[in-house]
């Protein structure tokens, strides 16, 4: 996929030094330790050396905690867990199982396949990402799916046979510090927000022509035809 995002908010800052700090420790004892405060000249050179003061180990300690909270914030809900979040596991890597009701969404294809972008209804979906990768499957309705759920081919392009999606040249950037909300959002964003441009592989996700479902469903009101979808033989357990 190609993404049609504006990414130039997601340019590096550049960071420059200001100041460093040097430990020394007495030979032979492993606890008698000194701890010494450097500010940094415009040319990244340490000056002024003096005692580290309580004030500013007190500023380093505040710093890494807010840090470490971040941390901890990782796919932490806003609130009450909202329903249609299946499961999350909240390592440092970070999973979450959720799914979606059939929708109305915007489509953007590359010229190529001859499919003009515009608005179409989406079947029902189940999604499973991580902080760098998002697998996407189709579902026969809009209810909440248990273990049992059959699942289906999730019916677009640039999706493996194994529902991994391929973002290809999109930039992903899930903050440490995302809630659960906001890293469904922004996951869903990048799947539609993205340029569909080929099959992979000789996988065809529906039965029929792909390319000819789009074209009759962009632009009009027509629901989802769920008859085309095909079955993968897996179920949502599956994917715990």
């Amino acid at each position: 996929m190609n993404n049609v995002n504006n990414i130039t908010e997601n340019f590096g800052t550049l960071y420059h030094p200001t100041s460093a700090l040097v430990f020394y420790e007495a030979k032979g004892t492993g606890s008698n330790m000194y701890v010494e405060h450097f500010d940094m000249d415009s040319n990244g050179m340490p000056i002024n050396a003096h005692p580290l003061t309580v004030k500013e180990a007190n500023i380093l300690a505040k710093a890494l905690q807010t840090n470490e909270e971040k941390n901890k914030a990782f796919l932490k809900p806003k609130g009450i867990l909202p329903t249609h979040i299946l499961h999350i596991n909240p390592s440092e890597k970070g999973t979450v199982l959720w799914y979606t009701k059939a929708q109305q969404r915007q489509l953007y294809f590359v010229n190529s396949l001859g499919i003009p972008n515009g608005i179409a209804q989406v079947p029902p979906m189940l999604w499973l990402a991580s902080k760098n990768s998002l697998a996407v499957f189709a579902l026969a309705t809009d209810r909440r799916p248990t273990e049992k759920t059959l699942l289906y081919y999730a019916p677009f392009f640039n999706i493996y046979e194994d529902g991994k999606v391929c973002m290809g040249t999109v930039t992903i950037d899930i903050k440490n510090s995302v809630s659960v909300e906001e890293f469904i959002h922004a996951w869903e964003c990048y799947f539609f927000n993205s340029y569909f441009s080929h099959l992979l592989g000789r996988h065809s996700p529906v039965k029929g022509n792909c390319v000819r479902v789009w074209k009759d469903l962009i632009g009009t009101h027509k629901p989802f035809p769920k008859d085309v979808l095909k079955k993968n033989n897996r179920t949502l357990k599956n994917l715990l």
